[in-house]
């Protein structure tokens, strides 16, 4: 796959599948798996890390993350993220952060918000696809005061819509839609030829992105917008539960577990 059938995907109506994740031994198991598209994304600092937000995720950590993707999932298409910061520091700095993730193996990198126009035109002009992501974009928690659903206001949708139209304008091959009423979801997939990936977006976007620990019911809270598809925190607690149990009652290891001389 490559950015170019991001669009074919909507042309021809058919539903991109894409997860975020972080680590080699889930990349392998979404590589085995019909999913379209692996995002690494900077909520590692949430997920991984144990951060409140994102903003303390680093171009180095992202690296890392990104590295062990692309090792266990060589058959899928990754984006890596542009962590909090990377593209406010003149295009030279941006242009040399998004190489690095291009040559851990990325295809694509991913921007929050529609401030840095002129650097992502820069970046698709040198070559370097970009993924745009407007509504709630965790990077600006601050000054979106919180985690909230945007674009609930006539003038905020608006806004939303016009960010859309510029993002595509400027070469962004998709935009990723988060967090906004499902109806201002659609008008911005209608007002853009781009493909659109929604999370919390509502059902008619191009595709649909949750992360990787969510989907395995792997987190203790969770937005709206998520759905768990196994449990997994019970599932793996019953595992630990029941390795203590064989452990303290001496029921493993057992004489196929050990090397003979």
């Amino acid at each position: 796959m490559n950015s170019l059938q991001f669009t074919d995907f909507k042309q021809d109506n058919q539903r991109l599948s894409m997860v975020t994740c972080y680590d080699y031994t889930s990349a392998c198991i979404v590589n085995d798996s019909p999913i379209d598209v692996i995002l690494v994304g900077d909520s590692s600092a949430m997920v991984m890390q144990g951060h409140k937000t994102t903003l303390p995720a680093t171009v180095d950590t992202q690296l890392v993350f990104t590295q062990a993707v692309v090792n266990g999932a060589p058959s899928k298409f990754i984006v890596a993220d542009m962590p909090f910061g990377s593209t406010r520091q003149g295009k030279t700095i941006a242009t040399q952060i998004a190489m690095r993730f291009m040559q851990a193996g990325a295809h694509a990198i991913k921007i929050e918000g529609a401030v840095d126009v002129d650097i992502i035109e820069h970046l698709v002009l040198s070559g370097i696809p970009v993924m745009g992501h407007i509504g709630l974009t965790p990077q600006f928690f601050h000054t979106l005061g919180g985690f909230k659903v945007q674009g609930t206001n006539d003038d905020s949708a608006n806004l939303l819509i016009e960010q859309a139209k510029m993002l595509e304008r400027v070469g962004c091959f998709a935009l990723v839609l988060e967090c906004m009423p499902a109806f201002i979801g659609q008008k911005i997939d209608q007002a853009i030829k781009i493909a659109t990936i929604g999370i919390g977006a509502g059902p008619h976007t191009t595709g649909q992105i949750l992360i990787w620990h969510d989907i395995m019911g792997l987190t203790e809270t969770h937005p709206r917008f998520v759905k768990k598809y196994i449990k997994g925190r019970e599932l793996f607690r019953h595992a630990l539960k029941q390795f203590h149990h064989d452990v303290t009652e001496q029921h493993y290891p057992e004489a196929v577990h050990c090397y003979k001389a």
